[in-house]
């Protein structure tokens, strides 16, 4: 089992990453503003189920990369690490949006606001690649079964990521009009998320098997 040093690391870096706000956050912002918080509510639990899935394919992928060679590890090693900087990368050169949270679309149920968000996470490969590359950091293959550790690291990551969209979507309404208000916000949050991506890919590149 996941040791608790390793353990309160990794939550205090997905509570970094989950209220800092990002796609996910943003998406549900633009529902509950436009459909209520009900609404905003359920995309969050649709982004979380979609992260579920996720889970699920990391421990199949990576149980299968750390059991095989370890030239085949460090090749996906190093891919995972350059997707993790090329998205920091991409995040700190960014163009903020003008209007990223306002939503023109008629108000939907919160049944198909949660169809729809797990669609939207289940898609899109970032979320797949990011899965792939960020979980594996925090396994050691010493505390046990590798396929447990991502069970319990996905959970808790999926949690934390339910919690955060809750409470965005509770306080929308006012989070709505501040960052269409204050675009610079946006940008800075932009450069320290990348920052924080291109962190993580260093370190993973870094990483012994």
């Amino acid at each position: 089992m996941i040791d608790w040093t390793t353990l309160i690391t990794y939550i205090a870096i997905v509570l970094g990453f989950v209220f800092i706000p990002g796609p996910a956050t943003l998406l549900t912002v633009a529902r509950a503003t436009s459909s209520g918080t009900k609404v905003g509510i359920a995309t969050g639990a649709g982004v979380a189920a979609g992260d579920v899935i996720h889970t699920f394919m990391a421990i199949i992928g990576i149980s299968a990369i750390i059991a095989a060679s370890a030239a085949l590890f460090t090749i996906v090693k190093y891919l995972g690490a350059a997707y993790l900087v090329f998205l920091g990368l991409q995040a700190i050169l960014a163009k903020t949006p003008s209007d990223p949270t306002a939503a023109r679309a008629l108000p939907i149920t919160a049944q198909r606001a949660f169809r729809q968000a797990i669609l939207t996470e289940v898609l899109n490969p970032k979320t797949a690649l990011f899965f792939l590359a960020f979980l594996p950091q925090f396994v050691r293959p010493e505390n046990g079964a590798v396929a447990l550790q991502l069970a319990v690291l996905g959970t808790v990551f999926v949690l934390l990521g339910l919690l955060s969209c809750v409470v965005f979507a509770v306080t929308s309404g006012g989070l709505g009009r501040f960052l269409r208000r204050h675009p610079t916000v946006l940008r800075w949050q932009g450069k320290i998320v990348g920052s924080i991506y291109c962190a993580l890919g260093v370190r993973l590149a870094l990483q012994e098997r």
